[in-house]
């Protein structure tokens, strides 16, 4: 493995990975950007440009577009920016194909396995034993990192010496990284915001008002708080960028694939059709399910997670679940 602290990995061409890669170059690095299709590599090494995620921002010449998973694989730092239910295979690949198996390994896709309930560092423990995991997450639009806007997040490890040494490796000054070591708190936030911001895009799409809205975000921001107890989160990290900051952001723009969509659910469009037009993935839609299988094995009341997931499961629709949601008994705030 090569050992070059100028030199960062990052797994999967994507808006956020891209945009990362662009960000690494801002802080003095040259970054490594791998993309699994051939035809992506090829168009970014000639238009220095990723036309199709990330139309109009310059690739720099620091900026090496890749096809070769082992030559992103062997620099020293690691970013990870798969698709969240793509976490298992796409370590399986980085352990057989390019034989990474050591080293720090910063995951930056937000969500929860659906099949095992396992959040992403609990993946990395189980395939990689010996890599060191790390996530970095925050209220952060892939678009306006890329363009060089000021920017927010937080970067967790275990140890949070080496956290705190990955900040200042990956921050310069319009990409701020704050320093955690509640690795599950972090991506607990980033994770459950894409599930709540799904509900909120429903209530602006039905036209509901900023009243409902805005009653809206802070009953979500409860049952985040509440699922975060249950699973060990610190109640400083969910009030902190990765929780409230992320889903606040989330939340309330239409430049958020999860808002986005439920948005288009709210005015009456089907999940299948919405979907359909999107290259991009809406990590809510996945992670609704697994959030209210947990929420009920750890008996944590999460009503607005559990509308969401009976709307894009299909058991149920939009105007169901707010009149369920207006139904609900009176009850004291706290």
């Amino acid at each position: 493995m090569a050992t070059n602290e100028t030199e960062v990995g990052i797994i999967g061409a994507g808006a956020w990975g891209t945009a990362l890669a662009l960000s690494a170059v801002r802080a003095g690095h040259e970054a490594w950007l791998w993309a699994r299709e051939p035809e992506l590599v090829t168009a970014m090494r000639e238009k220095r440009e990723n036309v199709r995620y990330l139309p109009g921002v310059a690739l720099p010449e620091a900026v090496h577009p890749t096809g070769d998973l082992a030559q992103a694989a062997s620099c020293e730092l690691l970013l990870l920016v798969t698709p969240a239910q793509a976490t298992r295979a796409m370590l399986r690949r980085l352990r057989e194909e390019a034989g990474r198996e050591t080293g720090p390994l910063v995951l930056c896709a937000k969500g929860i396995e659906q099949g095992t309930g396992l959040f992403l560092s609990q993946i990395v423990e189980e395939e990689l034993p010996a890599v060191e995991p790390f996530v970095l997450s925050g209220p952060s639009f892939a678009s306006e990192v890329a363009r060089g806007l000021p920017a927010a997040v937080t970067l967790a490890g275990h140890d949070i010496e080496r956290a705190r040494t990955l900040a200042r490796r990956l921050a310069h000054r319009g990409f701020r990284i704050y320093s955690s070591d509640d690795v599950i708190g972090v991506q607990l936030g980033g994770a459950l915001k894409n599930v709540l911001a799904i509900a909120c895009g429903i209530v602006d799409g039905k036209g509901l008002g900023d009243s409902a809205r805005a009653a809206l975000l802070t009953r979500a921001f409860a049952e985040m708080r509440r699922f975060g107890q249950a699973l060990g989160a610190r109640p400083e990290t969910l009030t902190g960028l990765s929780g409230l900051g992320d889903l606040m952001l989330t939340a309330t723009s239409t430049q958020s694939r999860n808002y986005s969509l439920g948005r288009e659910l709210g005015r009456g469009r089907a999940l299948a059709d919405i979907l359909a037009e999107r290259i991009t993935v809406a990590e809510g839609v996945h992670t609704a399910q697994v959030v209210t299988r947990l929420a009920h094995e750890h008996g944590i009341d999460m009503p607005i997670s559990e509308s969401v997931q009976r709307v894009v499961s299909g058991a149920s629709d939009a105007d169901a679940e707010i009149s369920r949601l207006l139904s609900r008994p009176l009850r004291d705030e706290n």
